[in-house]
């Protein structure tokens, strides 16, 4: 995932590399037509609005984060003997797919390799593989089967990124070993995308060419200086282009048709990725919010998880504005999740089965939502998503929709009440849920309107 902000000048003596051969299958031609799903493609994604992101690898093992390599500086040589104490003995794909579904989660996405280069899969073009050091295991066959017999979307995380390449800090001064590094995500991605089935999702990090030298590092003016990692347009990366995304994209859409495809390759994708924050309302463009349950993406070990409440909060406030939610778990170096995440997503799944109408196959709105407030809706039934109560009456702006019927479902009772200009909702102390506040309002026609305010 991102990383922390700090001006990186990096010299890091790395043991040798495995170049890769260049292929003549990705010299073909490829479409340049619009890689884009149109929107029933998205359907079921969009409707499903909740998975679970895995983060595991060797990093487990230390227990301080998918980025310990990178914080702390570990050459690789070192870096590389994790994977010879990589054996988790109580993995087990199927018990990570039964807890998604006791979440009420409707797909994952597991990480296939981070940016540290290890690959939970067999791959030709690699020896830092889960197949050829300590655990002998293609793990990410396993969950591939496992989510599939229990009917969740499969989902795809891969980091074109790659740490052990000097290429990547220095592209233009590398630009061979750059270029072997591409190699390696194309031919990488192919064995991935022809290997497993039919695979849902595929969601890239850190592939855009701004991410080359890590946004610190650049040679420029007669010397070596640092980018800003926020990357305004006067600081983007100006070397030579790598990655050529809609090539490597066209060969996805050739090898899997109807995948769903996010937007870190360097090219827009069918959906954004905003991280740890709640993205903006916005129905055009479909977006998936990611976050961590527990503070951190790899394993690190004893951190609290969210409260319900905060998860439901996050949940509600991501479904109202539109977008999915993304829920990241970090497995420890045996391969389990911790008890305590267990028990929330449980819990969450719990509420999803009381009250999941207000999130599965419904749209952000009608109403714009606030810090406290928001909506979803799916043909005449409107929810009402109430967070906190600021006052005793919530006051919305009108709708040119009759209101046949409401219900409190977290209560027993709403008094709801409708003229011309606005939607007054009314629920007593002892009918609010202390988590939230659920109100379904069923109007006498299907929502095709969007109030502004």
């Amino acid at each position: 995932m991102q990383f922390k902000t700090s001006v990186l000048l990096v010299l890091i003596i790395l043991s040798p590399l495995n170049l890769v051969p260049t292929r003549g299958e990705d010299s073909k031609a490829l479409s340049k037509a619009s890689l884009t799903l149109p929107p029933e493609d998205l359907q079921w994604w969009r409707e499903a609005r909740f998975g679970m992101f895995v983060h595991w690898g060797v990093y487990a093992i230390p227990g301080r984060g998918e980025w310990v390599m990178w914080n702390e500086r570990i050459p690789f040589r070192e870096y590389s003997k994790l994977a010879d104490r990589f054996n988790p003995r109580k993995f087990d794909a199927s018990r990570w797919a039964a807890i998604a579904k006791s979440a009420g989660m409707k797909y994952m996405v597991v990480t296939t390799k981070h940016h540290d280069g290890f690959c939970l899969f067999d791959s030709e073009v690699s020896n830092f593989t889960s197949t050829k050091t300590a655990a002998r295991r293609d793990f990410i066959a396993e969950y591939v089967k496992a989510a599939r017999q229990a009917g969740l979307g499969v989902g795809f995380y891969y980091s074109p990124l790659d740490w052990r390449f000097p290429g990547f800090f220095f592209p233009d001064l590398y630009r061979e070993n750059a270029e072997a590094m591409k190699q390696q995500t194309y031919d990488q991605i192919r064995e991935l995308m022809s290997r497993y089935g039919k695979i849902d999702i595929l969601w890239y990090d850190g592939g855009e060419d701004d991410w080359l030298g890590f946004g610190g590092i650049e040679y420029r003016d007669g010397k070596w200086q640092s980018r800003d990692t926020k990357w305004p347009q006067e600081k983007r990366y100006s070397g030579k282009p790598l990655w050529e995304p809609e090539k490597l994209n066209g060969m996805v859409r050739q090898l899997q048709p109807k995948i769903i495809i996010n937007d870190r390759s360097g090219w827009k994708g069918d959906f954004s990725t905003p991280e740890m924050k709640v993205g903006e309302m916005n129905r055009e463009r479909p977006w998936e919010t990611c976050y961590t349950l527990a503070g951190s993406w790899g394993w690190t070990p004893g951190n609290p998880p969210l409260s319900l409440r905060e998860s439901i909060h996050l949940l509600s406030k991501v479904v109202c504005r539109d977008g999915n939610l993304l829920l990241n778990v970090g497995p420890d170096p045996e391969g389990e999740i911790e008890a305590g995440q267990v028990e929330r997503l449980q819990e969450i799944g719990q509420w999803l089965g009381k009250y999941g109408e207000c999130i599965y196959k419904t749209r952000g709105g009608p109403f714009q939502p606030t810090a406290s407030f928001g909506s979803t809706y799916s043909q005449e039934r409107v929810y009402l998503h109430i967070l906190d109560w600021p006052e005793n009456t919530l006051i919305l702006p009108g709708i040119p929709h009759k209101i046949i019927s409401s219900t409190n479902l977290t209560g027993k009772e709403a008094q709801v009440s409708q003229t011309g200009g606005s939607i007054k909702v009314t629920v007593s102390v002892q009918d609010r849920q202390s988590m939230i506040t659920i109100v379904k309002l069923v109007l006498d026609a299907p929502v095709d309107v969007y109030p502004s305010k």
